[in-house]
């Protein structure tokens, strides 16, 4: 008898571990059914959104074009539209070139990002190649008007990644580096006064040309242009900002790694007394070695500075460790290696034209940096990045973002979703009344 009830006590032990079991089971089929339904449903909200704010670019009020262009930017940068890219490009392109063309500092500041985001998520090919004609004149008449450096430093932004891009001939993205260069370099006619450009668009304008110059043959530029951009960027050197300071450190950096102005000193090019033709001569060979010199003490210099009064101690640090990079390639040719992990792989710098491209775009993308390395083509062949293959399972996690933008009762998305399914309802209710009522009933 106690055998038996031994016996019965185990079996019912083992039933309610089978249930558990069955129930756990149940439980985890139901949640990737649940996450695969919000995933598809999120995916049909941004095409709804992308939709409803290209309608919105249309309106006459300022503010709603800027709060449909703030939509748009977080979907590119939350996701990889294609199928919208595909369908209907060109009009989200010709309505974001109106509001630059047109619209208060935010919205062109606005609509400058959701320019270099569509240039991005098409990648290479006719579809960018034609953002970076159409964009090229509006974003430099826009540059030209020099009011506020958000709006500024968004332009500039924008049309780096442009050319970065559709740029498929080294004139195309000189064009844009010189008009980068007159932001603080303007021509002027008679008495136009020369406005101080900001630090902040200094920083800007420096980040964006030294983008830019990783994509050229310094073979393509003429000595002159070398000279003129090395002996600015030692000026910028001695000024107060630390962030102008170092931007214009990685672009020297970045120039003597290319080696341009060595290969000018010793190439055939070079000739006895004056400059011809783009030629260099012998006296600019003199200027350039001495250039190198007087930058190399200004690098030693920043990479030891000591912190003066009321100096912030994380951007000193900064300081000093950027330089003592910089002084150490100039010196022993060792440039930086940098590593960051997305996704379980690590996307691994080496020269300091990579450090300048990947730190660019991980500030143009901001929180979609993660997003777009891991299922944008193009940045996979920039970087030389395979990410890891993603499994459609229970791994797969909605992000951050696309959970605040599903999330939020007051988001245009969750907005969009209502009324999709309230339409999807609606129809499948005129479709089959008395089916979808038993239907719903026996569950």
């Amino acid at each position: 008898m106690g055998k038996q009830r031994s016996s019965q006590r185990k079996n019912a032990a083992m039933l309610d571990s089978d249930d558990t079991d069955s129930v756990s089971s149940s439980s985890t089929i139901r949640s990737d059914y649940v996450m695969a339904s919000a995933m598809e449903d999120l995916q049909l909200d941004k095409e709804s959104v992308l939709d409803q704010s290209l309608d919105a670019l249309y309106e006459k009020r300022g503010s709603t074009r800027e709060k449909a262009l703030a939509e748009i930017i977080e979907v590119f940068s939350s996701s990889l539209p294609h199928e919208f890219v595909e369908k209907k490009f060109a009009t989200l392109l010709h309505q974001c070139l109106n509001s630059i063309k047109k619209g208060s500092a935010k919205e062109i500041a606005l609509a400058s990002h959701a320019i270099g985001l569509l240039a991005l998520t098409a990648g290479m090919g006719e579809k960018s190649q034609e953002i970076l004609e159409e964009s090229v004149s509006p974003f430099s008449e826009a540059l030209r008007s020099r009011s506020e450096a958000s709006k500024i430093a968004s332009l500039l932004e924008g049309l780096a990644v442009i050319a970065f891009v559709g740029g498929n001939e080294p004139e195309e993205t000189e064009k844009c580096m010189h008009i980068m260069w007159q932001v603080v370099h303007p021509k002027l006619g008679p008495n136009v006064v020369a406005t101080k450009p900001s630090p902040g668009i200094i920083t800007s304008v420096v980040s964006a040309w030294s983008f830019l110059l990783t994509t050229m043959d310094g073979w393509t530029l003429d000595p002159n242009s070398w000279q003129e951009s090395v002996s600015y960027f030692s000026t910028l050197l001695e000024k107060d900002d630390r962030s102008v300071r170092i931007a214009a450190g990685e672009a020297l950096a970045l120039i003597y790694e290319m080696g341009s102005l060595e290969k000018f000193c010793g190439s055939s090019k070079v000739i006895s007394d004056s400059s011809v033709n783009g030629d260099i001569s012998s006296r600019d060979v003199n200027y350039i070695h001495g250039m190198r010199a007087k930058v190399l003490n200004q690098v030693r210099d920043l990479s030891a500075e000591a912190g003066g009064k009321g100096s912030a101690k994380k951007d000193l640090n900064n300081q000093r460790n950027t330089f003592r990079d910089i002084l150490e390639f100039l010196e022993d040719g060792y440039a930086p290696e940098t590593s960051v992990k997305i996704g379980g792989e690590s996307l691994t710098t080496t020269t300091w034209a990579q450090l300048i491209q990947l730190n660019f775009i991980k500030k143009f993308l901001s929180g979609g940096f993660v997003k777009h390395m891991q299922e944008n083509g193009f940045l996979h062949e920039v970087f030389n990045f395979t990410p890891k293959k993603k499994l459609l399972s229970s791994t797969d996690r909605v992000s951050g973002t696309d959970k605040r933008m599903y999330k939020s009762p007051n988001s245009i998305l969750n907005k969009a979703r209502t009324q999709f399914l309230n339409k999807q309802r609606m129809m499948s209710q005129d479709r089959n009344a008395g089916h979808y009522a038993s239907g719903f009933g026996e569950d």
